[in-house]
């Protein structure tokens, strides 16, 4: 998903628009001069009918990304994940499909009103659908009114569930030794007595079955298919949540799958796939296998930076919810900084502790109407990876980056290079004051605050409602103030869960481990590099090491032995395979390994 949105923000620069999204810019490509463009208006759609894929995000069209960028209203589906909307700007009106009057069937009318009332107002609409809008999504029926309001429309193709699901469950629809057809059907209508279902031609179809909303009727369909012909040992399956870190897969010859889904408790939302290609998934099934699969974590780090590792844990498996408990902002008084910049030549470094510094600092250099000339000679140090990548992206690099990402390196490492110099030193407005502790005792500091933290109030959010509940396996924390801030969202309940290591804790580094434990909670496992990718690495480990003590007591290990390996006194360490796995899954997550660290400020 990270990608997708790299390379939307590339394209809708190139077309004149800046895409924004909970009031933080995506792109920063200049409007392009609408001046002669009223003569085309006519020919823009003003509703798009949007196919939003299976429910993993990573399926979304980039087509779907730039409408729903430049979208004024959003009318969504209910079984949408929330995390698409990431990409509908701050001021956009969404209207959940749930919201409107009536149940299913009834909410029809209400929808296509609510498209036709927004269009006419003007605005720029998408109905964000599930899977494909013309594959049993009633998009044509809602393109016909528009069409006959006169309101021009726009179809853009998702993902449908057949592809999504079948491909995340290691079941290809088509195989030159199993099938060469593929048949779409509906299972919601085939219950319905006006519904004359064609089962002997369903039964003797040469190819699979994709059935779309047949839970409720299985037995139905099963006993039908092999009453009118179908092999009762045709291999077939029910995929729960296809393509989604919750995706649960249940496999039975047909005459058996409805009790064997009845037993394993699976519910709705699923898709059906009957035919000899559902043999294949045991060659071909790959989406469970990956590290995390299955595993909920919670990330509590704040807007974008919290989408990354939370787009880096889904393309492992997990099924990874968001949680800001820190909102970064501008600080409340501009005027220490303007004056640090008016003094620049003043001083000899320039010190970062984020990339927030280095993103708050820079765009305010541009409000001021300078760039980046007035830095001139000034030696610039980073406390990371992730600091050092936000000043490539202005292209500015780095003096001094420490061999360990925190204050303490940074201060070693700049107190002998900074002794007897004029040190600026750019951070938020709370934090430790270690560093420029440690300077001051060898250089002449200035601090300025570049941007704010501040708490966010989340204690009404129905993700706290899944912690209360024990509905979470980890959560990262990845700042001392996050810590804080989290614990202080948190009820009793929650709190007393990870208490107990009911939920564990992943933490970025010694600083936060320490922040935690003066909450009375116990740190599971600690990135060894302070870094997102740092991170993701521990918890895979951790995962490894849950892995390896259901393995030892299958296999009758000392139960002792199991205890002292897991339980933290001598945590698992991957060697040989198993670490070369984590490593690929972590590179492979991040693409570019990138490195960001958050400083305990």
């Amino acid at each position: 998903m990270l990608f997708v949105r790299r390379l939307a923000s590339n394209v809708l620069s190139r077309l004149g628009f800046s895409a924004t999204r909970a009031g933080t810019t995506m792109s920063a490509g200049r409007p392009r001069d609408n001046s002669d463009t009223s003569s085309i208006d006519e020919f823009v759609p003003r509703v798009f009918l949007v196919g939003a894929g299976p429910g993993n995000p990573g399926l979304l069209t980039l087509r779907a990304v730039e409408c729903l960028a430049q979208a004024e209203v959003v009318i969504y589906d209910r079984l949408l994940p929330d995390r698409l909307l990431h990409f509908v700007p701050a001021a956009a009106v969404r209207i959940p499909v749930a919201s409107l009057p009536g149940r299913h069937a009834e909410r029809c009318p209400h929808i296509t009103e609510a498209l036709l009332d927004a269009a006419r107002r003007g605005k720029r609409v998408v109905r964000l659908k599930g899977g494909d809008p013309f594959l049993f999504g009633r998009g044509a029926e809602e393109a016909q009114a528009l069409r006959e309001a006169g309101i021009p429309y726009e179809i853009v193709p998702g993902v449908t569930a057949a592809l999504g699901a079948g491909a995340f469950a290691g079941i290809p629809l088509t195989h030159r030794l199993h099938a060469s057809a593929v048949a779409l059907v509906t299972g919601h209508e085939c219950a319905k007595p006006e519904v004359a279902t064609d089962w002997s031609a369903l039964a003797h179809f040469p190819g699979t079955l994709a059935i779309y909303m047949g839970m409720a009727n299985l037995p139905l369909i099963t006993q039908n298919l092999v009453a009118h012909g179908k092999s009762p040992d045709t291999p077939a399956a029910a995929i729960r949540w296809g393509s989604t870190g919750e995706q649960r897969t249940v496999e039975a010859p047909l005459h058996r799958l409805a009790d064997a889904v009845r037993t394993a408790g699976l519910e709705p939302p699923a898709l059906v796939v009957i035919g000899s290609v559902v043999s294949m998934r045991s060659q071909l099934a790959w989406w469970e296998e990956r590290p995390l699969f299955g595993k909920r974590v919670l990330v509590t780090r704040p807007g974008p930076q919290a989408e990354d590792l939370v787009t880096r844990l889904e393309r492992l498996g997990a099924v990874a919810f968001s949680l800001p408990t820190v909102a970064i902002g501008e600080p409340t008084d501009w005027s220490p900084v303007d004056r640090a910049l008016a003094n620049l030549p003043r001083y000899n470094w320039l010190v970062f502790t984020s990339a927030n510094g280095v993103h708050a600092l820079i765009k305010r250099i541009g409000h001021l109407g300078r760039d980046l000339r007035s830095l001139g000679s000034l030696q610039i140090a980073a406390i990371g990876p992730g600091t050092a990548d936000a000043l490539h992206a202005y292209h500015l690099t780095p003096d001094l980056v420490p061999a360990k990402f925190d204050s303490e390196t940074l201060a070693a490492a700049l107190r002998e290079r900074a002794a007897g110099k004029r040190v600026l030193l750019a951070r938020a407005d709370r934090g430790r004051e270690l560093l420029r502790e440690e300077l001051a005792e060898v250089a002449d500091v200035d601090q300025v605050a570049a941007y704010s933290q501040t708490d966010v109030q989340a204690s009404d959010s129905p993700v706290v409602a899944r912690l209360e509940a024990g509905e979470m396996d980890f959560i990262t924390a990845t700042s001392s103030n996050i810590v804080r801030s989290l614990y202080a969202n948190l009820g009793n309940g929650a709190r007393e869960r990870v208490r107990r290591g009911e939920i564990e804790i992943v933490s970025i580094s010694p600083v936060t481990s320490d922040a935690v434990r003066e909450l009375g909670w116990p740190v599971a496992t600690e990135a060894k590099e302070a870094t997102t990718a740092g991170v993701v690495r521990a918890l895979v480990a951790r995962v490894r090491d849950w892995q390896w003590k259901a393995k030892a007591e299958t296999a009758n290990v000392g139960s002792a032995q199991v205890a002292k390996r897991v339980d933290g006194k001598e945590q698992h360490q991957p060697t040989g395979q198993d670490a070369k796995n984590i490593d690929y899954f972590a590179d492979a997550a991040e693409g570019h390994v990138e490195k960001q660290v958050e400083e305990e400020q």
